[in-house]
This record gives structure tokens, sequence and C-alpha cells, in this order.
């Protein structure tokens, strides 16, 4: 599936979903949600704005129709090195990335078309979706930061190199933007207000 036909910076996909789901019991990216897998789900919405969409896995075998497959050989290390493992596929002509865990998969197709729009439109290195003034996923970011997040050191966190830059903040209706799924308790309450953002 490729993109909408849209002005400005080439935008890449990413979706991680290499974490252990130790928690859950079973594969985060695997959970139903719609009628779709987690990741089926996020492939397919991140594809209407993205080319490509990139998937880092684990070491779980994880397939889909769509989405381009990196592997993590140490996702013990957590989420930067995953982050750091689907950065460097990133193709050299995108401009940006939106990127997400694969436990978020309860966010809204026009969230994402908005998120992309103000990346798009520029002025910002990092956008991030607010949901009653709590950030969350997916988040864009430029060039530049995908540049520091692969050279940072191992003992860095995403978290801390993305807080660096003053982020353009989209306010949006869809509590999908901070609910993630981490045990079998989460993903009930994911479920509960997946809804409205799915058909």
């Amino acid at each position: 599936m490729s993109r909408l036909s849209q002005p400005g910076p080439r935008i890449c996909g990413l979706i991680l979903a290499a974490g252990a789901s130790r928690r859950m019991g079973t594969s985060k990216a695997l959970l139903t949600v719609g009628g779709e897998t987690f990741l089926d789900r996020l492939i397919g919405l991140l594809s209407v704005v993205c080319e490509p969409v990139i998937v880092v896995m684990g070491h779980d075998a994880l397939q889909s129709k769509n989405g381009m497959f990196v592997t993590n050989p140490e996702p013990e290390r957590g989420m930067l090195s995953s982050l750091q493992c689907g950065l460097r596929a990133v193709p050299a002509e995108a401009e940006g990335v939106l990127f997400t865990p694969v436990d978020h998969a309860a966010v809204q197709g026009e969230t994402i078309r908005k998120l992309a729009a103000a990346f798009q439109r520029g002025g910002a290195d990092v956008v991030v979706p607010a949901f009653e003034q709590r950030h969350g996923h997916p988040v864009a970011i430029s060039r530049r930061v995908v540049s520091e997040i692969l050279d940072a050191p191992v003992d860095a966190t995403a978290r801390d190199l993305i807080h660096r830059y003053k982020a353009m903040e989209i306010a949006v209706e869809d509590p999908g933007v901070v609910m993630d799924a981490d045990d079998p308790a989460d993903y009930q309450k994911l479920l509960a207000i997946a809804g409205k953002g799915i058909a």
C-alpha cells in the first residue's frame, strides 16, 4: 500500500515490536483489535502516510503481508536499541520517521494523518500527539533527531534524546495515543476504548 500523495517531506513508518512481552505472556504484536493483529493494524494505518513501514522484531518470528522487517539481535537492551535498528533501515531520501511501539494499536487513523501533515508543514524536529495534555505515540522525528539517536551510546534513552528538542504538540481527541498494553488488564482497557476509532 502506498502513501497518499501529500506535499512535504517523505516520512518512513517504524513499528517497535521486539519486546519480550513478559508481563503480557504472549506476543503483543499478535494480539487482536478490531479483527486485526496489532501489527497488521498499525502497518495499515501507517502505510497511508508513510513509505516504507519498517517493523523491528526481536526473537519472535513475526510476519505480515506488508511492511519491511528488520531484527534486533539484542532486544533485551531495550527500546533505544530497537529504535536504532529500525532507523538504520530508513531510506536515505526519507526526511522524517513516524514511530510507535506495537502496543499502541488503538490509535486512530485520523491522528496519524494529523501528525504526518503537521510534520510535513515543517518547523519542528519532533511532533507528538497529546490527549488531555498527556503526550503519546506515534511520534514524528526529523532526520536531525534520527542522526542523534543513531549516534547515541548504549546507556542513553530514547526519551531523553527526543526531549532535548522542543516538540510541536498536536492536541487530539484520541485516547489511543496514550493507551498501551503492558499486561492483560491493560489489553482489556485498550479494547474498551478502541471502539470508535476502529471500524
